[in-house]
């Protein structure tokens, strides 16, 4: 039997660990050709930037006393895969996984996540998908710190990607999202979750800044557990403390009637 090709990347750029990590742990299922943003990506969901450059770098890594030949691409998370399926790789991977990310992407952040949006663009390539991403503190979101514990995100990381190659989507699922919070090991149960409906990360501002200077976003985790469902990611993460799995499909088309909606649009 021909090993499963896999196609990994991220949006924390392709020097991070926790990149490494994945590579490591999905190697032991199939083979995986790491494409990934040659530079920092955080947050760019989707994004097609059109002042990307295109270059495809083909680097040596070497991780855990092992070399991987890698491509480091010039532009955002979507168009390392796209890059990867389209020009790199010579045949369709059977799964594309994005992650493991440093912070988790719950909520409506979700929309926001260059993890996530990498694995929207291998669904839109035929492939199915697993995004992953590890519960982290704020000040290791944009960062390649060693003090994370990529270890059982790894697990989890193959876990799910076995089960995916195994298994066949439900035609209305065409990607997991997967989040492990930071003090989860192996044996942590995971839970079925949906996104929640509550803002997660939420801007923060300084209203008195001037206009005609600088001024960057900042953002801040803002949850209220007495009004979080507990069939929702957020909750699984914060109250439950538990791996959080949670299908998502491209389909953004509101689950409605849309003969009755009409109706109620024509009133």
């Amino acid at each position: 039997m021909l090993k499963k090709q896999i196609l990994l990347t991220n949006d924390d750029g392709i020097r991070s660990p926790g990149l490494w990590a994945a590579a490591k742990a999905l190697s032991t299922i199939g083979y995986v050709t790491v494409a990934a943003p040659r530079e920092q990506s955080s947050a760019m969901s989707r994004a097609m930037p059109i002042t990307s450059d295109g270059i495809i770098k083909e680097e040596t890594v070497h991780v855990n006393g092992q070399d991987w030949q890698v491509y480091a691409v010039g532009g955002s998370p979507a168009q390392a895969v796209q890059h990867g399926v389209l020009r790199i790789l010579d045949i369709k991977p059977d799964l594309v996984v994005s992650g493991i990310n440093y912070g988790e992407n719950l909520a409506f952040g979700t929309g926001v996540s260059g993890t996530v949006g990498a694995a929207m663009e291998g669904v839109s390539l035929g492939a199915p998908a697993l995004a992953i991403s590890l519960e982290t503190k704020k000040e290791h979101h944009l960062s390649y710190s060693d003090d994370v514990d990529f270890s059982t995100a790894a697990y989890f990381t193959a876990l799910f990607a076995k089960k995916i190659l195994e298994k066949k989507f439900p035609p209305q699922v065409q990607l997991l999202k997967v989040d492990v919070p930071s003090q989860a090991d192996e044996k942590t149960p995971w839970r079925m979750t949906r996104l929640s409906p509550n803002l997660y990360y939420r801007a923060v501002t300084d209203r008195n800044a001037p206009w005609d200077e600088p001024s960057v976003l900042d953002y801040e985790v803002g949850i209220n557990e007495e009004i979080e469902p507990d069939d929702t990611d957020v909750y699984a993460i914060h109250k439950r403390r538990e791996v959080s799995v949670t299908p998502l499909t491209l389909d953004f088309s509101a689950r409605v009637d849309l003969k009755e909606f009409g109706e109620f649009l024509r009133e």
